[in-house]
């Protein structure tokens, strides 16, 4: 994975006139981008573009290669503190038993208590399609088994030969 870097550093400043700031934070002022590379040079530090966009830009003398590392130690951090929602499919069927739907629901609470969210489905075949009333009873019966512990994000609906419902798990 090839990641370009975000920041000028030293030589690939171009600009005619930058705001310094030093390594321990001070403001240097305004100053000519030769002149403040010279500074860093002196310092034995990188002079890094921090803001681009500012009149003048930003600078900052710093060792780049720790800010660099520090940086991707932040984003590791942070990727692994995130939490990913997967979306999970039951499927049931307009014809389905009582103790099938005790079964998908068991199923479908164990996935809302993971934090994913759950797709529920009917397909319908053949004459089914005449009575999709029948089928968005199934689910809304399906969604009373769960006991509160899920919100419908979408109702039951038909979709051409499809009932589908979305469930996430309630917010504590």
């Amino acid at each position: 994975m090839i990641i370009k870097d975000l920041y000028s550093v030293n030589e690939a400043i171009r600009d005619k006139e930058v705001r310094v700031i030093g390594s321990d934070g001070e403001m240097l002022g305004v100053m000519s981008a030769y002149q403040a590379q010279r500074l860093a040079n002196d310092a034995e530090l990188d002079l890094v573009k921090i803001s681009p966009n500012a009149v003048p830009p930003v600078c900052k003398i710093m060792d780049y290669s720790k800010f660099k590392y520090e940086q991707s130690k932040r984003e590791k951090e942070n990727r692994k503190n995130q939490t990913i929602v997967e979306l999970k499919e039951i499927r049931l069927s307009m014809t389905i038993d009582v103790g099938d739907i005790q079964v998908k629901t068991k199923q479908c609470l164990k996935f809302l208590e993971a934090g994913n969210k759950v797709k529920v489905s009917i397909r319908m075949k053949g004459r089914e399609n005449a009575r999709a009333y029948q089928g968005v009873k199934v689910m809304q019966d399906f969604f009373d088994g769960l006991e509160g512990k899920a919100v419908q994000d979408k109702k039951p609906s038909t979709e051409g030969r499809m009932i589908i419902m979305m469930l996430s798990p309630v917010k504590s």
